[in-house]
């Protein structure tokens, strides 16, 4: 099945020159979204949205570091009276965002079939990519009095049309590209070309990317986009560099990730000078039980024991955290 998005690398002129006074900075960004079953196929019922309610006691966890928290929130969130409460309380900060976050399976209308193919946003026709895309943005705006101004597609599922139509909605930002990853063999968008500096794309240039951080380590890092794929169709191939010290591909994300995995990543990324360094989680995972990351209350331990070795590299580092609106002020 054919990739139905593969975006180039920006251009050189599409690049973010960062001023100094910005230094480097971070942002965290919490797909803030419905649970379900990660291993059943998709569904348009049978989720929940109960670890809305470990929300707040997270944000607390992230305000205390002057943290201003990025929420991409899907529409089953939005939709819910008792989990847009929420929103509005984790948004009083003054330094968090609540964004969007398109899973199309969840999202009316629903004129498309239920396939993985349709669970890549940017797959769909464009007037129904569109009408979901008011769906979504009028949910949010009803549940917290304001539009969302930074976009993640579910599955990170990118289309040709999305930009344009973000564009379209006055969205600022968007944040749906995830550096050296495909998802090609389910049909899903290819970002590969992609680094993980931010740049402005869509129409006109006017709108600032994003990419989720991933970086390469180890003794080949210099030529990890060229070797970590064909490494990827050897059986156990990618995993034996990684041990080796070789090759290893590293997302900052405390899901699935090691955190001294993360912490070299960070280093090798500050190093070579990535001057917005984008960290994300699911937030089900704040709730044990709901994703393959957090199964039980030890795991929501080591999830809050990641943060903390990250938050105290980072602050010895001197990376402080962004918000949304400090993020465009410096881009502009």
């Amino acid at each position: 099945m054919p990739s139905a998005f593969r975006p180039p690398a920006p251009a050189a002129q599409a690049l973010v020159r960062w001023p100094e006074a910005f230094g480097t900075r971070f942002a965290l960004f919490v797909d803030t979204e419905e649970e379900f079953d990660w291993t059943a196929p998709f569904r348009r019922d049978g989720h929940g949205t109960t670890a809305v309610a470990a929300l707040p006691q997270a944000h607390r966890r992230f305000a205390e570091r002057e943290i201003g928290v990025f929420y991409l929130v899907d529409y089953p969130v939005a939709a819910n009276p008792a989990a847009a409460a929420v929103l509005r309380e984790v948004l009083a900060d003054g330094r968090s965002e609540i964004g969007a976050q398109l899973h199309p399976w969840v999202t009316p209308p629903f004129d498309e079939q239920l396939s993985t193919f349709n669970s890549f946003a940017g797959n769909l026709p464009e007037p129904l990519e569109g009408a979901k895309l008011d769906q979504l943005g009028q949910a949010i705006k009803d549940a917290v009095g304001q539009a969302p101004r930074i976009y993640r597609a579910g599955r990170y599922g990118l289309g040709p049309h999305s930009l344009k139509l973000l564009y379209a909605r006055g969205y600022r930002i968007d944040a749906s590209m995830r550096p050296a990853f495909s998802y090609a063999g389910e049909g899903g968008p290819d970002y590969r070309a992609i680094g993980n500096h931010a740049f402005r794309t869509g129409p006109d240039d006017a709108l600032l990317e994003l990419p989720f951080t991933t970086v390469f380590t180890g003794w080949a890092r210099a030529a990890g986009s060229r070797l970590h794929a064909p490494l990827q169709r050897l059986p156990k191939a990618a995993g034996a560099a990684s041990r080796l010290g070789l090759l290893n591909r590293v997302a900052l994300t405390p899901e699935g990730v090691p955190v001294d995995e993360v912490r070299e990543a960070i280093r090798t990324a500050v190093g070579e000078g990535i001057r917005l360094l984008n960290f994300s989680f699911h937030s089900p995972s704040l709730m044990p039980g709901h994703t393959p990351y957090v199964r039980d209350a030890g795991d929501l331990r080591r999830f809050w024991t990641w943060w903390e070795g990250v938050f105290d590299l980072l602050d010895r580092l001197g990376v402080r955290p962004a918000s949304l609106d400090e993020i465009l002020a410096a881009a502009s």
